[in-house]
Protein backbone atom coordinates (compact mmCIF):
# COMPACT_ATOMS: atom_id res chain seq x y z
CA UNK A 1 0.00 0.00 0.00
CA UNK A 2 1.53 3.39 -1.14
CA UNK A 3 0.13 6.59 0.95
CA UNK A 4 1.96 9.64 0.66
CA UNK A 5 2.39 11.66 3.97
CA UNK A 6 4.10 15.09 5.15
CA UNK A 7 6.37 16.35 7.49
CA UNK A 8 4.21 18.38 9.96
CA UNK A 9 6.64 21.38 10.48
CA UNK A 10 10.41 20.93 11.69
CA UNK A 11 10.17 18.29 13.98
CA UNK A 12 13.46 17.43 13.79
CA UNK A 13 14.85 21.18 14.88
CA UNK A 14 12.20 21.56 17.43
CA UNK A 15 13.05 18.48 19.15
CA UNK A 16 16.67 19.29 18.86
CA UNK A 17 18.00 16.33 16.73
CA UNK A 18 19.82 18.12 13.33
CA UNK A 19 18.68 14.84 11.43
CA UNK A 20 15.81 12.06 11.17
CA UNK A 21 17.24 9.43 13.17
CA UNK A 22 18.45 5.96 11.70
CA UNK A 23 16.03 3.28 13.59
CA UNK A 24 17.01 -0.48 14.23
CA UNK A 25 14.14 -2.31 15.34
CA UNK A 26 15.46 -5.76 17.29
CA UNK A 27 13.08 -8.28 17.90
CA UNK A 28 14.20 -12.09 19.74
CA UNK A 29 11.84 -14.83 19.24
CA UNK A 30 10.43 -16.51 22.89
CA UNK A 31 13.19 -14.79 24.88
CA UNK A 32 11.60 -14.48 28.43
CA UNK A 33 11.37 -11.33 30.47
CA UNK A 34 14.18 -13.33 32.79
CA UNK A 35 16.47 -14.31 30.43
CA UNK A 36 18.66 -11.15 30.09
CA UNK A 37 21.10 -9.41 32.65
CA UNK A 38 19.60 -6.64 32.84
CA UNK A 39 16.03 -8.27 34.41
CA UNK A 40 18.15 -9.82 37.15
CA UNK A 41 19.32 -12.98 35.36
CA UNK A 42 22.92 -14.08 37.23
CA UNK A 43 23.47 -16.79 34.97
CA UNK A 44 22.50 -16.06 31.36
CA UNK A 45 25.47 -13.80 29.93
CA UNK A 46 24.33 -10.78 27.64
CA UNK A 47 26.88 -8.11 28.65
CA UNK A 48 25.87 -6.40 25.37
CA UNK A 49 22.14 -5.73 25.75
CA UNK A 50 23.23 -4.94 29.84
CA UNK A 51 25.67 -2.44 28.41
CA UNK A 52 22.78 -1.11 25.91
CA UNK A 53 20.51 -0.52 29.52
CA UNK A 54 23.10 1.05 31.32
CA UNK A 55 23.16 3.31 28.12
CA UNK A 56 19.59 3.97 27.48
CA UNK A 57 16.21 3.06 28.80
CA UNK A 58 15.17 -0.22 30.30
CA UNK A 59 11.33 -0.73 29.39
CA UNK A 60 9.81 -2.64 32.68
CA UNK A 61 6.33 -2.96 31.41
CA UNK A 62 6.97 -3.47 27.71
CA UNK A 63 4.08 -5.92 26.57
CA UNK A 64 3.96 -7.99 23.21
CA UNK A 65 0.80 -7.48 21.55
CA UNK A 66 -0.45 -10.90 21.67
CA UNK A 67 0.89 -14.27 23.60
CA UNK A 68 2.61 -15.76 19.96
CA UNK A 69 5.14 -14.81 17.18
CA UNK A 70 3.18 -13.64 14.34
CA UNK A 71 0.94 -11.19 15.78
CA UNK A 72 3.24 -9.25 17.62
CA UNK A 73 5.26 -9.03 14.53
CA UNK A 74 1.71 -7.35 12.47
CA UNK A 75 1.60 -4.89 15.21
CA UNK A 76 5.30 -3.98 15.63
CA UNK A 77 4.61 -2.61 11.84
CA UNK A 78 1.59 -1.48 11.71
CA UNK A 79 0.68 0.11 15.27
CA UNK A 80 -2.30 -2.19 14.77
CA UNK A 81 -3.78 -5.18 16.77
CA UNK A 82 -3.86 -8.00 14.17
CA UNK A 83 -6.96 -9.23 15.71
CA UNK A 84 -8.07 -6.66 12.98
CA UNK A 85 -6.43 -7.80 9.78
CA UNK A 86 -7.01 -11.87 10.57
CA UNK A 87 -3.39 -12.82 11.78
CA UNK A 88 -4.66 -14.03 14.62
CA UNK A 89 -2.13 -16.54 15.44
CA UNK A 90 1.44 -18.22 14.20
CA UNK A 91 1.07 -19.39 11.06
CA UNK A 92 -2.47 -17.49 10.35
CA UNK A 93 -3.39 -15.09 8.08
CA UNK A 94 -0.62 -12.61 6.19
CA UNK A 95 -0.15 -8.72 6.22
CA UNK A 96 -2.65 -7.45 3.98
CA UNK A 97 -2.11 -5.12 0.84
CA UNK A 98 -4.43 -2.40 2.38
CA UNK A 99 -2.19 -2.22 5.78
CA UNK A 100 0.00 0.35 5.58
CA UNK A 101 3.33 -0.44 7.42
CA UNK A 102 6.19 1.53 9.25
CA UNK A 103 8.42 0.49 6.24
CA UNK A 104 6.42 1.78 3.87
CA UNK A 105 6.09 4.93 5.53
CA UNK A 106 9.46 5.87 6.07
CA UNK A 107 10.42 4.86 2.71
CA UNK A 108 8.23 7.73 1.36
CA UNK A 109 10.50 9.82 3.30
CA UNK A 110 13.46 8.92 2.47
CA UNK A 111 14.95 6.19 4.51
CA UNK A 112 16.04 3.28 2.93
CA UNK A 113 14.79 -0.12 4.25
CA UNK A 114 15.52 -3.68 5.23
CA UNK A 115 14.11 -6.37 7.31
CA UNK A 116 16.61 -9.33 8.03
CA UNK A 117 15.70 -13.05 10.16
CA UNK A 118 12.33 -14.37 10.37
CA UNK A 119 8.80 -12.74 8.47
CA UNK A 120 6.15 -15.23 9.83
CA UNK A 121 3.39 -12.23 8.34
CA UNK A 122 3.38 -14.48 5.09
CA UNK A 123 4.77 -16.50 2.81
CA UNK A 124 7.94 -15.55 0.48
CA UNK A 125 7.69 -17.94 -2.71
CA UNK A 126 4.62 -19.14 -4.72
CA UNK A 127 6.71 -21.49 -6.87
CA UNK A 128 8.64 -24.38 -3.98
CA UNK A 129 7.42 -25.89 -0.81
CA UNK A 130 8.98 -23.44 1.99
CA UNK A 131 8.80 -23.59 5.65
CA UNK A 132 5.30 -24.02 7.11
CA UNK A 133 3.11 -22.62 4.13
CA UNK A 134 5.27 -21.14 1.33
CA UNK A 135 4.90 -22.83 -2.24
CA UNK A 136 1.48 -23.37 -4.00
CA UNK A 137 -0.20 -24.70 -0.90
CA UNK A 138 -0.02 -21.19 0.58
CA UNK A 139 -0.18 -18.68 -2.24
CA UNK A 140 -3.02 -17.13 -1.04
CA UNK A 141 -0.61 -15.65 1.67
CA UNK A 142 2.24 -14.69 -0.25
CA UNK A 143 2.94 -11.32 1.63
CA UNK A 144 6.71 -11.29 1.59
CA UNK A 145 9.00 -8.17 2.92
CA UNK A 146 9.72 -6.89 -0.35
CA UNK A 147 5.64 -6.29 -1.26
CA UNK A 148 5.31 -4.42 2.26
CA UNK A 149 7.58 -1.30 2.21
CA UNK A 150 11.40 -3.14 2.52
CA UNK A 151 14.16 -2.19 -0.47
CA UNK A 152 16.30 -5.02 1.22
CA UNK A 153 15.74 -8.61 2.56
CA UNK A 154 17.16 -11.69 4.43
CA UNK A 155 14.00 -13.25 5.41
CA UNK A 156 12.30 -16.72 6.19
CA UNK A 157 9.09 -17.80 6.59
CA UNK A 158 9.15 -18.90 9.81
CA UNK A 159 11.40 -20.51 12.61
CA UNK A 160 14.69 -22.21 11.69
CA UNK A 161 17.52 -23.86 14.43
CA UNK A 162 19.31 -21.07 15.82
CA UNK A 163 22.94 -23.40 14.60
CA UNK A 164 23.55 -24.48 11.08
CA UNK A 165 20.18 -22.88 10.32
CA UNK A 166 19.46 -24.85 6.80
CA UNK A 167 20.85 -28.07 8.53
CA UNK A 168 18.16 -30.31 10.90
CA UNK A 169 19.49 -31.02 14.26
CA UNK A 170 19.14 -34.23 16.32
CA UNK A 171 15.69 -34.47 17.81
CA UNK A 172 17.27 -33.40 21.13
CA UNK A 173 16.98 -29.86 20.14
CA UNK A 174 13.29 -30.42 19.68
CA UNK A 175 10.45 -29.01 17.57
CA UNK A 176 11.66 -30.53 14.31
CA UNK A 177 8.26 -32.07 13.13
CA UNK A 178 8.73 -35.35 10.50
CA UNK A 179 12.28 -33.75 8.89
CA UNK A 180 14.99 -36.07 9.27
CA UNK A 181 18.55 -35.14 11.21
CA UNK A 182 21.36 -34.25 9.13
CA UNK A 183 18.64 -33.66 5.85
CA UNK A 184 18.24 -29.23 4.73
CA UNK A 185 15.43 -28.00 7.23
CA UNK A 186 13.03 -26.93 4.47
CA UNK A 187 13.26 -23.29 5.32
CA UNK A 188 14.85 -20.73 3.63
CA UNK A 189 16.64 -17.45 3.26
CA UNK A 190 15.04 -14.84 0.66
CA UNK A 191 16.41 -11.80 -0.57
CA UNK A 192 13.19 -11.03 -3.09
CA UNK A 193 10.80 -13.26 -5.62
CA UNK A 194 12.56 -16.46 -6.49
CA UNK A 195 15.95 -15.13 -5.04
CA UNK A 196 16.82 -17.68 -2.58
CA UNK A 197 20.44 -17.65 -0.71
CA UNK A 198 22.77 -20.70 -0.87
CA UNK A 199 26.11 -19.12 0.81
CA UNK A 200 27.06 -18.02 4.26
CA UNK A 201 24.34 -19.76 5.89
CA UNK A 202 26.57 -22.21 8.57
CA UNK A 203 27.20 -21.72 12.40
CA UNK A 204 25.41 -18.92 14.22
CA UNK A 205 22.24 -17.88 12.89
CA UNK A 206 22.43 -14.73 14.64
CA UNK A 207 25.61 -14.00 13.36
CA UNK A 208 24.51 -15.17 9.35
CA UNK A 209 21.86 -12.25 10.06
CA UNK A 210 24.25 -9.93 11.30
CA UNK A 211 26.44 -10.81 8.27
CA UNK A 212 23.99 -9.27 5.89
CA UNK A 213 22.28 -6.37 8.77
CA UNK A 214 25.75 -4.46 8.28
CA UNK A 215 26.81 -4.07 4.62
CA UNK A 216 23.28 -2.90 4.49
CA UNK A 217 23.61 -0.06 7.13
CA UNK A 218 27.81 0.49 6.02
CA UNK A 219 25.60 1.36 2.63
CA UNK A 220 23.14 3.44 4.08
CA UNK A 221 25.63 5.27 5.40
CA UNK A 222 28.41 5.86 3.27
CA UNK A 223 25.19 7.56 1.36
CA UNK A 224 24.26 9.86 4.00
CA UNK A 225 20.66 8.16 3.74
CA UNK A 226 18.61 7.60 7.28
CA UNK A 227 17.85 3.84 7.43
CA UNK A 228 15.16 1.78 8.77
CA UNK A 229 16.09 -1.92 9.93
CA UNK A 230 14.03 -4.43 11.18
CA UNK A 231 16.09 -7.23 12.68
CA UNK A 232 14.01 -10.49 14.13
CA UNK A 233 16.50 -12.78 15.20
CA UNK A 234 15.59 -16.34 15.56
CA UNK A 235 16.92 -17.23 18.59
CA UNK A 236 15.93 -18.70 21.46
CA UNK A 237 13.02 -20.27 18.84
CA UNK A 238 13.42 -23.84 18.94
CA UNK A 239 14.78 -25.58 17.70
CA UNK A 240 17.87 -24.28 19.67
CA UNK A 241 21.13 -25.49 19.39
CA UNK A 242 24.55 -23.38 20.34
CA UNK A 243 28.20 -23.95 18.98
CA UNK A 244 30.53 -25.37 20.81
CA UNK A 245 31.90 -22.25 22.23
CA UNK A 246 29.12 -20.28 23.27
CA UNK A 247 27.86 -23.97 24.79
CA UNK A 248 31.38 -23.86 26.35
CA UNK A 249 30.68 -20.64 28.23
CA UNK A 250 28.41 -22.78 30.60
CA UNK A 251 30.64 -25.81 31.28
CA UNK A 252 28.89 -26.16 34.53
CA UNK A 253 24.97 -26.54 33.34
CA UNK A 254 23.30 -28.97 32.00
CA UNK A 255 23.37 -29.52 28.20
CA UNK A 256 19.68 -28.55 27.76
CA UNK A 257 20.71 -25.20 29.50
CA UNK A 258 24.26 -24.80 27.24
CA UNK A 259 22.49 -24.97 24.37
CA UNK A 260 19.33 -22.46 25.47
CA UNK A 261 21.92 -20.12 27.33
CA UNK A 262 24.55 -20.13 24.33
CA UNK A 263 22.11 -19.36 21.51
CA UNK A 264 21.36 -16.09 23.38
CA UNK A 265 24.78 -14.79 24.30
CA UNK A 266 25.46 -15.66 20.36
CA UNK A 267 23.04 -13.57 19.76
CA UNK A 268 23.67 -10.97 22.51
CA UNK A 269 27.36 -11.14 21.25
CA UNK A 270 25.62 -9.88 17.66
CA UNK A 271 23.55 -6.91 19.21
CA UNK A 272 27.39 -5.96 20.51
CA UNK A 273 28.79 -6.22 16.97
CA UNK A 274 26.51 -4.00 15.93
CA UNK A 275 26.41 -1.26 18.36
CA UNK A 276 30.50 -1.36 17.72
CA UNK A 277 29.47 -1.19 14.17
CA UNK A 278 27.51 1.85 14.06
CA UNK A 279 30.05 3.78 16.86
CA UNK A 280 32.87 3.14 14.14
CA UNK A 281 30.78 4.70 11.52
CA UNK A 282 30.28 7.79 13.71
CA UNK A 283 26.28 7.42 13.33
CA UNK A 284 25.78 5.87 17.12
CA UNK A 285 24.52 9.32 18.29
CA UNK A 286 21.78 9.76 16.79
CA UNK A 287 20.45 5.70 15.60
CA UNK A 288 17.38 4.64 17.85
CA UNK A 289 17.79 1.24 18.63
CA UNK A 290 14.25 -0.62 20.50
CA UNK A 291 15.09 -4.42 21.30
CA UNK A 292 12.51 -6.32 23.20
CA UNK A 293 10.89 -10.34 22.59
CA UNK A 294 8.06 -11.26 20.34
CA UNK A 295 6.10 -13.13 23.38
CA UNK A 296 7.07 -14.90 26.46
CA UNK A 297 9.59 -18.34 26.97
CA UNK A 298 8.44 -21.30 25.35
CA UNK A 299 6.47 -24.08 27.73
CA UNK A 300 6.36 -26.40 29.77
CA UNK A 301 9.10 -24.17 31.72
CA UNK A 302 12.75 -26.10 32.03
CA UNK A 303 11.67 -29.13 29.65
CA UNK A 304 14.76 -30.58 27.52
CA UNK A 305 15.48 -26.97 25.80
CA UNK A 306 12.65 -24.65 26.90
CA UNK A 307 14.70 -23.36 29.54
CA UNK A 308 13.52 -19.84 29.39
CA UNK A 309 12.42 -17.85 32.19
CA UNK A 310 9.29 -15.39 32.56
CA UNK A 311 11.19 -13.89 35.64
CA UNK A 312 8.24 -13.24 38.48
CA UNK A 313 5.55 -13.73 36.64
CA UNK A 314 2.80 -15.82 35.63
CA UNK A 315 2.92 -17.76 32.63
CA UNK A 316 4.70 -18.35 29.31
CA UNK A 317 3.77 -18.28 26.16
CA UNK A 318 0.20 -18.39 24.84
CA UNK A 319 -0.56 -17.44 27.68
CA UNK A 320 -2.49 -13.56 28.46
CA UNK A 321 -1.00 -13.73 31.73
CA UNK A 322 2.30 -11.57 32.47
CA UNK A 323 4.96 -14.58 31.69
CA UNK A 324 3.19 -14.50 27.84
CA UNK A 325 3.30 -10.77 26.85
CA UNK A 326 5.55 -8.92 29.52
CA UNK A 327 8.97 -9.11 28.06
CA UNK A 328 12.36 -7.84 28.20
CA UNK A 329 12.85 -4.14 26.51
CA UNK A 330 15.59 -1.71 25.92
CA UNK A 331 15.75 1.72 23.63
CA UNK A 332 18.87 3.11 23.02
CA UNK A 333 19.12 6.71 21.78
CA UNK A 334 22.26 8.66 22.61
CA UNK A 335 21.08 11.41 21.29
CA UNK A 336 17.69 12.13 22.69
CA UNK A 337 17.57 9.69 26.11
CA UNK A 338 19.50 9.86 28.57
CA UNK A 339 21.47 6.96 29.86
CA UNK A 340 21.02 4.59 32.72
CA UNK A 341 17.26 5.24 33.13
CA UNK A 342 14.13 2.63 33.94
CA UNK A 343 10.77 3.15 33.20
CA UNK A 344 7.32 1.96 34.74
CA UNK A 345 5.06 3.42 31.73
CA UNK A 346 3.05 0.46 30.24
CA UNK A 347 4.45 -0.18 26.82
CA UNK A 348 2.61 -2.62 23.81
CA UNK A 349 4.55 -3.21 20.58
CA UNK A 350 1.53 -1.41 19.03
CA UNK A 351 3.15 1.77 20.52
CA UNK A 352 5.89 1.74 18.24
CA UNK A 353 4.90 2.61 14.78
CA UNK A 354 2.78 5.98 16.45
CA UNK A 355 5.67 6.40 18.69
CA UNK A 356 7.77 6.28 15.69
CA UNK A 357 5.68 8.57 13.67
CA UNK A 358 5.48 11.25 16.35
CA UNK A 359 9.45 11.26 16.56
CA UNK A 360 9.43 12.09 13.06
CA UNK A 361 6.30 14.47 13.02
CA UNK A 362 4.93 12.51 10.88
CA UNK A 363 1.35 13.49 9.74
CA UNK A 364 -1.11 9.93 9.90
CA UNK A 365 -4.06 11.38 9.31
CA UNK A 366 -4.29 9.63 5.38
CA UNK A 367 -3.38 5.92 6.79
CA UNK A 368 -5.13 2.83 8.10
CA UNK A 369 -6.85 3.43 11.05
CA UNK A 370 -7.89 3.01 14.22
CA UNK A 371 -4.67 2.03 15.68
CA UNK A 372 -4.24 0.50 18.97
CA UNK A 373 -0.93 2.27 19.84
CA UNK A 374 0.08 5.37 21.14
CA UNK A 375 2.78 8.05 20.86
CA UNK A 376 4.33 7.49 23.98
CA UNK A 377 8.13 9.11 23.24
CA UNK A 378 6.41 12.64 25.25
CA UNK A 379 5.79 10.33 28.19
CA UNK A 380 9.29 8.88 28.25
CA UNK A 381 10.48 12.48 27.70
CA UNK A 382 8.65 13.57 30.61
CA UNK A 383 9.35 10.34 32.98
CA UNK A 384 5.73 9.39 33.13
CA UNK A 385 4.90 6.51 35.00
CA UNK A 386 1.50 6.21 33.56
CA UNK A 387 -0.70 6.60 30.37
CA UNK A 388 -3.86 7.65 29.08
CA UNK A 389 -5.14 4.64 26.93
CA UNK A 390 -5.55 1.09 28.08
CA UNK A 391 -3.55 -1.94 26.15
CA UNK A 392 -6.00 -4.51 25.21
CA UNK A 393 -4.99 -8.26 24.34
CA UNK A 394 -6.58 -11.16 22.35
CA UNK A 395 -5.67 -14.62 22.09
CA UNK A 396 -7.37 -17.99 20.90
CA UNK A 397 -10.52 -17.84 24.49
CA UNK A 398 -8.35 -15.87 26.19
CA UNK A 399 -9.26 -11.84 26.59
CA UNK A 400 -7.20 -9.18 28.62
CA UNK A 401 -7.19 -5.79 29.18
CA UNK A 402 -5.08 -3.30 31.33
CA UNK A 403 -4.71 0.02 32.73
CA UNK A 404 -1.86 1.89 34.52
CA UNK A 405 -2.59 -0.56 37.57
CA UNK A 406 -5.35 -2.99 36.82
CA UNK A 407 -5.72 -5.98 34.47
CA UNK A 408 -8.91 -7.92 33.50
CA UNK A 409 -8.30 -11.54 32.37
CA UNK A 410 -10.47 -14.08 31.22
CA UNK A 411 -9.74 -17.49 29.61
CA UNK A 412 -12.92 -18.28 28.36
CA UNK A 413 -13.89 -15.59 26.02
CA UNK A 414 -15.80 -13.25 28.70
CA UNK A 415 -17.45 -15.71 30.42
CA UNK A 416 -15.72 -15.15 33.79
CA UNK A 417 -13.05 -12.39 34.26
CA UNK A 418 -10.40 -11.76 36.93
CA UNK A 419 -8.72 -7.92 37.85
CA UNK A 420 -5.58 -8.43 39.00
CA UNK A 421 -3.76 -5.39 40.35
CA UNK A 422 -0.16 -5.45 38.72
CA UNK A 423 1.58 -3.01 41.11
CA UNK A 424 0.90 -4.93 44.59
CA UNK A 425 0.70 -8.22 42.70
CA UNK A 426 2.48 -8.37 39.67
CA UNK A 427 2.50 -12.28 39.92
CA UNK A 428 -1.34 -12.15 39.48
CA UNK A 429 -1.83 -14.79 42.59
CA UNK A 430 -5.18 -12.57 43.94
CA UNK A 431 -8.56 -11.86 41.99
CA UNK A 432 -9.77 -8.63 43.28
CA UNK A 433 -12.82 -7.87 40.96
CA UNK A 434 -14.97 -8.90 44.12
CA UNK A 435 -13.43 -6.09 45.90
CA UNK A 436 -13.10 -3.38 42.96
CA UNK A 437 -16.28 -3.97 41.00
CA UNK A 438 -15.96 -0.97 39.56
CA UNK A 439 -13.04 -1.27 38.40
CA UNK A 440 -13.61 -4.62 36.69
CA UNK A 441 -16.58 -3.03 35.20
CA UNK A 442 -15.09 -0.08 33.50
CA UNK A 443 -12.51 -2.09 32.24
CA UNK A 444 -14.94 -5.33 30.60
CA UNK A 445 -16.76 -2.51 29.20
CA UNK A 446 -13.64 -1.03 27.31
CA UNK A 447 -12.77 -4.55 26.31
CA UNK A 448 -15.85 -4.87 24.65
CA UNK A 449 -15.83 -2.08 22.59
CA UNK A 450 -12.39 -3.02 21.72
CA UNK A 451 -13.42 -6.30 20.33
CA UNK A 452 -16.23 -4.88 18.18
CA UNK A 453 -14.22 -2.54 17.10
CA UNK A 454 -11.51 -5.48 15.63
CA UNK A 455 -14.30 -7.34 14.39
CA UNK A 456 -15.88 -4.36 12.47
CA UNK A 457 -11.82 -4.02 11.23
CA UNK A 458 -12.09 -7.43 10.37
CA UNK A 459 -15.08 -6.92 8.12
CA UNK A 460 -12.93 -4.51 6.07
CA UNK A 461 -14.57 -1.58 7.67
CA UNK A 462 -11.34 0.10 8.14
CA UNK A 463 -9.99 0.44 4.26
CA UNK A 464 -13.73 1.75 2.83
Amino acid sequence: MVVSFSLTGNAYSQNKTPDPPNIILIMADDLGWGDVGFNGNLYLQTPELDKMAQNGLTLNRFYAASAVCSPTRGSFLTGRHPERYGITHANTGHMKEEELTLAELVKNQGYTTGHFGKWHLGTLTVTEKDANRGGPRGAAHYAPPWENGFDVSFSTESKVPTWDPMITPESEAQDIGNRVPGEHFGTYYWTGEDEKVTDNLTGDDSRIIMDRVIPFIDQAAESNQAFLSVIWFHTPHLPVVAGPAYRKRYADFSEDKQHYYGSITAMDEQIGRLRKFLREKGIAENTLILFCSDNGPEGPEQINRTQGSAGPFRGRKRSLYEGGIRVPALIEWPAKIEAGKKTNLPVSTSDIFPTLLGILGIDNQNGVKPLDGANVFPLIQENKQTRASTIAFRFQNQQAIMDNQFKLYSADNGENFALFDLLNDPGETTDISLDKPQKAAELSRNLKNWLISCEESNQGMDYQ
